[in-house]
């Protein structure tokens, strides 16, 4: 399964029905895990662990370095999960020893061609990064979120889960769950209807979602004032209660 072409290190860990396309290199420290395709002219360097069924297409560059001016060569790695796509140029960095030293990627993720994970970042499931979008060093991505093309997420910023980032938006705050955004720098617009819809939340959920939103965005209070506000509404609805939860612990104040 793995081309004479390729170039493998014998300190390479490979499941044995893993597949590495011709003028592929792999490093030392490199765990790969069963069902996953390697596709010619990528280069995966360690320590990187990889799970099961993943794909990584032509010219990516998984597991390199961080791009990171302090970096001195530490030990750090990169943590990626089950059924990941990585397209054409993919970019994913490993940690710095300035944070946990770790990337992590977690599972049925999509990056179309060119997308960039840079050093400590941590991304969720299901998550769809279009091409070019970017992450800078430390930025957390919740589960489901959508970055849209040219997309670019300002380090130690946060998304939260199920977000839509709209093409182009440069995100210098946190983004919380459900919000769409758009624009440079980025604001909020609205909730992402559609896909909650489409990944099961019913009306009555949406509509918590949305008085949730108006009365962070719309209602022209403070924002503790509107926390105070969602507190008292939120009852036992854990969409709501995630939605607080994020503002209240945003490191860099959420977008407004």
């Amino acid at each position: 399964m793995i081309d004479s072409r390729a170039v493998v290190s014998p300190r390479a860990q490979l499941a044995p029905d893993v597949t590495v396309g011709p003028f592929s290199i792999i490093g030392p420290d490199v765990t790969i895990g069963t069902g996953t395709v390697v596709g010619p002219h990528v280069v995966l360097n360690g320590p990187t662990r990889i799970g099961a069924h993943n794909r990584v297409f032509q010219f990516a560059s998984i597991g390199d370095a961080p791009q990171d001016m302090k970096y001195r060569g530490e030990p750090t790695r990169l943590e990626i999960g089950d059924g990941n796509v990585f397209r054409e140029f993919t970019t994913v960095n490993r940690g710095t020893a300035h944070a946990e030293g770790v990337t992590r990627i977690g599972n049925d993720n999509l990056f179309m061609a060119y997308a960039h994970v840079a050093h400590d970042c941590t991304v969720g499931n299901n998550t769809v990064f279009a091409n070019c979008a970017a992450l800078g060093g430390h930025v957390e991505i919740g589960d489901w979120a959508i970055l849209g093309g040219l997309t670019a997420v300002h380090q130690f910023s946060k998304v939260g889960a199920h977000a839509f980032l709209a093409g182009g938006a440069i995100v210098t705050r946190d983004v919380p769950p459900y919000v769409m955004v758009a624009g440079n720098p980025a604001v909020p617009h609205a909730i992402n209807a559609e896909g909650l819809k489409r990944r099961g939340f019913g009306p009555a959920q949406i509509r918590n979602i949305r008085e949730a939103y108006r009365v962070v965005y719309r209602s022209g209070l403070r924002l503790i004032e509107a926390l105070e506000r969602l507190e008292s509404l939120a009852g036992g609805e854990p969409e709501v209660k995630m939605f607080i939860e994020f503002i209240r612990h945003s490191g860099r104040s959420v977008v407004r």
